[in-house]
Formats: C-alpha cells, sequence, structure tokens
C-alpha cells in the first residue's frame, strides 16, 4: 500500500478529483499519495510537497490548467481518466515537458453501446413510454405509435475516431446507412467522408456526435448545422457539452427545427438547463457513456498503470498526441 509521507526513496503522486478505489489502492509501495478532490483543496497542500510531487492522477473533469500544472516545479507526467482531456492544458504541458496520457480504447465499446442505446431511446420515445405504463394510463388507452425509428433513418457521425467507428460498427448491424465529418478522412474507413458538416447534416435526418472537445469544436452543432439537419432531424451527443451551442439546441427543439435530441453531456455539469429538463422530446442521461463498474474500473486501472510504467523507466502506455513519447 502506498504511504502519505515522501521520502527521498518515495515517489511523490497526487491524486486530483473524485477519490477512486483502484487509483487510492493501485500503487505499490515506493509511492507516496497525495489527495485533493476539489481545485480549493489545491491551496491545502504545502510548500514541501509541491515541491516534491512528480506525478498527477487527474481522476475526473477537475480543472487542469497551466494555473494549476505550474505549481509542481517537479512534475514529470499527467495521467487523465477519460479519453477527453480538453480539462488539461496539453499545450503548457508540451511546452514544459511533461507527459500527459488518458485512457481510451478501455471504454470505446461502453461509450458505443451508449450512443446506440440513447439513439434507439430518443427515436422510439422509451423513456416516455415507461413513464405512461408506470402512470397507468396503458390501462386506459394504446400507447402512440412513435414518430421515429431507425428503419428508416441515414445517420452522420461526428467524428469517426476509435468510438466513432464503434458506433458505425453496431450501426452497420442494425442496417443503417453510415456517412461521417471529420478534419480529414479517416484511415481504413470506408464510409462516405463528408469535409463539410452542413453539407452532411443536409443529406442525414440524424447526428451522432463524437468528436474531441476543446475550442476547435466549441458550439460545433450550430443553428445553422440544426436548421440544415431538418424537422426529422434527431442529434445524439456523447461526446462534450462544449460541442453543440446549447441555447441554440433548445430553440431547435422548441420550435420543430429538429424532432429530437438525447443527450449525454451538457455545457455546465451537472447543470442541466431546465428547458431542457421540461422539454418532451428530449432524452437526458447524466454523463454515464462509459459508467459501468467494469469499464470505469480498467480506466482507473490505465489511469495508475501509465504513472507506474513511466516511474519504472518504460514509456507511457497510452500518450496524447501532443506530448508524445521520447528517449528516456
Amino acid at each position: 500500500m502506498a504511504g502519505d509521507a515522501g521520502s527521498a526513496d518515495t515517489i511523490d503522486v497526487l491524486i486530483y478529483g473524485p477519490r477512486k478505489p483502484v487509483v487510492d489502492e493501485g500503487f505499490p509501495a515506493g509511492f507516496a499519495l497525495h489527495r485533493c478532490e476539489q481545485q480549493a483543496d489545491l491551496e491545502t497542500l504545502s510548500d514541501d510537497v509541491r515541491a516534491r510531487i512528480r506525478g498527477v492522477a487527474v481522476t475526473g473533469l477537475v480543472p487542469t490548467s497551466a494555473a494549476v500544472l505550474s505549481r509542481f516545479p517537479e512534475l514529470e507526467i499527467v495521467s487523465s481518466f477519460g479519453v477527453g482531456y480538453d480539462h488539461i492544458d496539453a499545450a503548457w504541458a508540451a511546452q514544459h515537458g511533461v507527459m500527459v496520457t488518458n485512457t481510451p480504447d478501455v471504454l470505446t465499446e461502453e461509450v458505443a453501446d451508449t450512443a446506440l442505446g440513447l439513439l434507439i431511446a430518443t427515436l422510439r420515445e422509451f423513456i416516455r413510454a415507461d413513464k405512461y405504463v408506470r402512470a397507468g394510463l396503458w390501462a386506459t388507452q394504446p400507447y402512440p405509435l412513435s414518430a421515429g425509428s431507425l428503419r428508416d433513418r441515414k445517420v452522420g457521425i461526428v467524428g469517426m475516431g476509435r468510438i466513432g467507428q464503434a458506433i458505425a460498427r453496431r450501426l452497420d448491424a442494425s442496417l443503417v446507412p453510415v456517412v461521417y465529418h471529420s478534419r480529414k478522412p479517416a484511415a481504413g474507413v470506408a464510409y462516405q467522408h463528408y469535409p463539410d458538416l452542413i453539407a452532411m447534416a443536409k443529406e442525414v435526418d440524424t447526428l451522432v456526435v463524437i468528436t474531441p472537445g476543446g475550442a476547435a469544436t466549441n458550439k460545433l452543432i450550430s443553428a445553422e448545422v440544426l436548421a440544415a439537419l431538418g424537422p426529422r432531424g434527431v442529434l445524439i451527443n456523447v461526446a462534450r457539452g462544449s460541442v453543440v451551442d446549447e441555447a441554440a439546441l433548445i430553440a431547435a427543439l422548441k420550435s420543430g427545427t429538429i424532432l429530437a435530441a438525447g443527450l449525454d453531456v451538457f455545457a455546465d455539469e451537472p447543470n442541466v438547463p431546465e428547458e431542457l429538463r421540461t422539454l418532451g422530446n428530449v432524452v437526458l442521461l447524466p454523463h454515464i457513456g462509459s459508467a459501468s463498474v467494469v469499464t470505469r474500473n480498467a480506466m482507473d486501472q490505465l489511469v495508475v498503470d501509465n504513472l507506474k510504467a513511466w516511474f519504472t523507466g518504460k514509456p507511457p502506455l497510452t500518450p496524447i498526441a501532443e506530448t508524445p513519447v521520447k528517449e528516456r
């Protein structure tokens, strides 16, 4: 079990974010662990501890800006939970020789399952139908036919990385045509590529968003995109809340510009606008794309394994593109 006090023989690691048993208990002897669950807690670290920190395990979407990272002059590596890392200043890390890792692959299939489940639940109105049964209304009259179906859909996937491809495979199995938009064509992918998002939105009736967050994709799904999608349009977002212009989406759902939406992510989590919560044509999930015990444990373990590999002189297992592995 790792200790909490540093010495000349220990490697000091900060666990930053929500407590995770797999992370808390995953380090062998030789590691000294320090814990801060939120940004304000960083102020409680002494100057001596900050000067010894060599690794940070980021266990949730806590702000990890340049101001945070620069507190630790001996920092070598930031091991982050999740595929997305827009909450981490990766550019600062790269400029200062700090490795950053994430946890891809181990959550790919789980998030793809969530995306397809959310799409079907939205189209077939499963949440509304569940409430109909619970309210005893089925005994008085049959539930009306759902307005949506996978059977007459063409899906445009926004982002064709690992998870986008896993979603596409599931849609293939459901006999649903797939096209995609990304900055450049994905290697080895046979689906039609649209370099222009508006052009793709006009050609499909369903958008599934699984692109990274950050400045480059902020409000990528705009009022113009939603208008191009049209009145049969359905939007599914399992990426980041920042990728969708939330105000424009609310307006589109209220006006009938699009038919419906299924959302696992929001602009200001865990705060969801009341207008979204009261709309009947939207399905809302509390950011649970990868939230099964088996998958979250695998993600937590990868956070630990990246740090363990680094501090035994090996390359990290899953470095991000901005901080590639170099000879050590």
